[in-house]
């Protein structure tokens, strides 16, 4: 039986882990992977104390932080959470993917997964030019032209990485204003070869065995636009990985669990949530951090008192 079992190896889960070790919390951490969906950047230029790091970097980093604090009290198991039941006498059992574990209370920090393409061709085209990992695949698109969808900051992160290797990028966004830091919109704007486009909604994407084009719609005018293209980089938000704890805890309707900001409790007494999925304003590395640790110190608090 644990004091705490931590549920995920990103920015928050690390955190929440480190701090747990050091104040003594008989705690277990499990964690598929480390390093959250930052993994896969090429380069993170906000976290705060390092001018640049690789995903791969930062990952390896947050495991290592972790394994360092790893000790009597506190356990590194990397396996998935499967299930969350709980227990007549209020603890938790969870079901992984290699066992069962008991606790008295669960910090839930399993971040979030990309959204994927549901328009005509992004099933049957999927690995087949419709990628989701610019710093993975971006290398097999040399000398090609591509489109990445999204208007977010990471679509634009996409498409700067894409650029060094494609013959052009077309970045569509369905409204009228991109969700980019105005700084990015505007240092991208200028490079030739990148041709962003506003109002713009995916109809449709076509090929054989490859993709060959796509179709997008004007969402003022409604004219229809077909663009050949051979690679299809999907840039869309994330969906929170919280289905495993969906029948305890209250979750919004996109699936993120709703939490006290003040001290990340969820609805739910005995589990506390942190990072991105969560219901929190922002999602950020170094907001995660933050989230995590303050659950943390609740749970803390929580454990002295009862």
């Amino acid at each position: 039986m644990y004091d705490l079992i931590i549920i995920g190896g990103g920015p928050a889960g690390v955190a929440a882990g480190v701090y747990a070790s050091r104040k003594k919390i008989k705690t277990l951490v499990l964690a598929e992977n480390f390093g959250g969906q930052s993994q896969t950047s090429s380069e993170i230029q906000n976290w705060i104390g390092t001018v640049a790091i690789s995903g791969a970097d930062l990952a390896k980093n947050l495991e290592e932080h972790l394994l360092a604090y790893a000790n009597d009290t506190l356990e590194v198991k990397k396996e998935r959470v499967e299930n969350i039941s709980q227990q007549e006498d209020k603890t938790f059992n969870i079901t992984t993917s290699a066992g069962n574990y008991s606790s008295k209370n669960i910090l839930v920090t399993t971040g979030s997964s990309r959204r994927k393409l549901e328009v005509p061709g992004s099933q049957e085209f999927e690995n087949k030019g419709i990628v989701y990992c610019a710093t993975c695949d971006g290398p097999l698109f040399t000398g090609k032209d591509v489109v990445v969808i999204g208007g977010g900051n990471a679509a634009f992160e996409s498409a700067s990485q894409l650029l060094a290797y494609t013959k052009s990028v077309t970045l569509l966004n369905r409204s009228d204003k991109f969700k980019a830091d105005e700084v990015t919109v505007q240092k991208m704007s200028k490079i030739e070869n990148f041709n962003p486009i506003l109002n713009a909604q995916l109809v449709e994407i076509k090929g054989d065995n490859f993709v060959k084009s796509l179709i997008y719609k004007n969402t003022k005018t409604n004219e229809e636009t077909e663009l050949k293209v051979e690679g299809v980089f999907v840039e869309i938000g994330s969906k929170p990985t919280t289905e495993f704890v969906k029948e305890l805890v209250e979750l919004t309707n996109y699936g993120a669990i709703k939490v006290d900001p003040m001290i990340q409790k969820t609805s739910l007494e005995g589990i506390w949530a942190a990072g991105d999925c969560t219901d929190g304003l922002y999602h950020q590395n170094n907001i995660a951090v933050g989230d995590g640790i303050k659950a943390l110190e609740n749970i803390y608090n929580y454990l002295q008192n009862n």
